[in-house]
């Protein structure tokens, strides 16, 4: 049991505490295969080795109610039933030569938790500020990569008859789309059906690097960065995670400063992000020459369809770089930026992601670029998390609550609207947030998180607006 404080409102705390029962291993309801079964290439990359987490919130429903389901009970039960088709989620990962990943189906289980909170929904207060370390614990010996539990889901029973179902799973075994995925087959026979609507793919050596290996494009987002594109950080800096929402009226705004050619052909993604890409480069400070690198996710089941067969829940992804020195980027216009990262997102064919899974073993599976001036951006927005229904009806929330260190976010989208979390140093979060006060309506949210957290703390929570 842990207390914590959430607010009630932005003048009102509340002690409440959750409650957990002891961590259990769910295992697939009907035997399934004990095999080996190798990642791709894409999959095991370095930049890939982290747990991702995703939260889902759902209100009380009169109907379950009546008919005593129970939240934890039945997402245990559809969780099991799912494993018979996505066995390999109840595997270990172990790593072979040359840091080669493969999943071991061992049969062993996810890792599964019953909590209850003695709080309401409502009590978050006009925002859905949620605790979400509490909401997803951290087991001992739970987060590692290898030899550990590939997915860790933690059902928690809110007062009002609520829940939050919270999911930690490793990245290199799916990207989103292939965890909404297998929580849209939980909630398929959770409903009641005798299988999921869709059935899963492996076919991991779809990317797969070729037989002879060869990089056949620039890949600059896997580029060492140069002791010159190194800004050091100040003593004790510490980043600041702030959430910000735009609305479609402040994406109007940002798009009447493009010619008009690009404001037909640019996407709310480029618009949004080209912005943020320089709001961000300027608030850091960077040198004038110092090379910043935009790395957008670009899904190759959207961009290559005849690559990825339907039900593939492996990551599906590359992220094309566009590269610029801060002092292009910050003082050529808006449609400087929005050039660049259409001419990334671009690059992704085919061949583009051929070439990667061949660098990722002709370079010993490296990381992306890991420098200030990297800002990886993952667009969530389409996915249709808050419509995985356990019997509980559409989710109030649904999505990701992660930002990669300093170095990337996620957009989830809330209402009519995307929320963007980031982490920045304190003084470059103050200098961002004033500079996208001043073009949008957009501000930290009330019920902000103002405690700053270690370079390499994984700790968030969310601000989100009002429900």
């Amino acid at each position: 049991m842990a207390p914590l404080l959430a607010s009630a409102s932005p003048n009102t705390q509340r002690l409440f505490s959750v409650r957990r029962r002891d961590p259990e291993l769910v295992v697939p309801a009907a035997p399934t295969p004990r095999e080996l079964k190798p990642l791709s290439d894409i999959d095991d990359q370095r930049s890939l080795r982290f747990q991702v987490r995703v939260f889902l919130v759902y209100r009380a429903n009169p109907s379950a109610t009546a008919a005593g389901r129970d939240p934890a009970s039945v997402t245990r039960d559809a969780l099991a039933k799912a494993l018979v088709f996505y066995y390999p989620l109840a595997g270990r990962l172990r790593e072979g030569l040359d840091g080669k990943l493969m999943v071991d189906c061992t049969g062993e289980g996810v890792l599964f938790i019953e909590a209850d909170a003695d709080v309401r929904l409502e009590q978050f207060g006009d925002q859905l500020r949620l605790p979400f370390e509490q909401l997803l614990c951290d087991p001992p010996g739970s987060s590692g990569i290898i030899g550990c539990p590939v997915l860790f889901i933690q059902v928690t029973r809110l007062l009002c008859g609520g829940f939050v179902l919270g999911i930690r799973t490793n990245h290199t075994m799916s990207d989103a789309q292939g965890i909404l995925q297998h929580l849209n087959a939980m909630a398929d026979v959770a409903r009641g059906a005798p299988y999921p609507t869709g059935l899963p793919i492996w076919r991991r050596e779809i990317l797969a690097a070729r037989s002879n290996p060869r990089v056949t494009r620039i890949h600059h987002e896997y580029d060492k960065p140069a002791a010159a594109d190194c800004t050091p950080s100040a003593p004790g800096d510490q980043l600041v995670l702030r959430s910000f929402f735009f609305r479609p009226r402040d994406i109007a705004a940002l798009r009447l400063l493009l010619p008009p050619h690009l404001r037909s052909s640019s996407s709310t993604f480029d618009v949004l992000t080209a912005y943020l890409w320089r709001s961000r480069t300027a608030a850091l400070g960077l040198r004038p020459g110092e090379l910043v690198r935009l790395m957008p996710v670009v899904n190759a089941r959207a961009k290559v369809p005849f690559l990825i067969p339907a039900g593939y829940y492996g990551n599906g992804f590359t992220f094309p770089a566009a590269v610029s020195t801060a002092g292009e980027l910050c003082h050529n216009s808006l449609a400087y930026a929005v050039h660049l990262i259409k001419m990334a997102k671009a690059d992704m064919t085919e061949e583009y992601a051929q070439s990667v899974a061949d660098l990722m073993v002709l370079r010993g599976r490296p990381h992306f670029t890991e420098a200030a001036g990297t800002w990886f951006v993952s667009d969530l927005t389409r996915l249709k998390f808050r419509q995985v229904d356990l019997g509980w009806g559409d989710a109030v929330y649904g999505g990701t609550v992660e930002t990669i260190g300093g170095l990337g976010s996620f957009y989830v989208a809330y209402n009519d609207g995307i929320v963007v979390p980031l982490r920045l140093p304190a003084a470059a979060m103050q200098r961002f947030a004033e500079e996208i006060g001043k073009m949008t309506s957009s501000r930290p949210l009330e019920s902000e998180i103002d405690e700053a957290y270690p370079y390499n703390d994984t700790s968030s929570a969310l601000a989100l607006p009002k429900l």
